[in-house]
């Protein structure tokens, strides 16, 4: 799958991976997807529910290394 923008949140703490994510998506256009890496383990929960709470759709997830890495589109 392709993207429009990547955003590398690796080493940052909850909640800073999804507040980026959030700042990110804001200046994109509806359908619009962002890759996000993340390390921080809390990740697995927060990114889904900021995307079910704030209308945007999570695409997949998966784990690269040490990271995992989340397509969300912009809803």
């Amino acid at each position: 799958m392709t993207w429009d923008q990547e955003l590398d949140a690796r080493g940052l703490l909850c909640p800073l991976p999804v507040l980026k994510a959030r700042k990110r998506l804001q200046g994109m256009t509806n359908g619009e997807v962002l890759r996000l890496i993340a390390t921080d383990p809390a990740a697995v929960i927060d990114v889904p529910h900021f995307c079910n709470e704030a209308g945007h759709s999570l695409l997949g997830s998966s784990d690269e290394g040490e990271a995992q890495v989340y397509l969300i589109r912009k809803g």
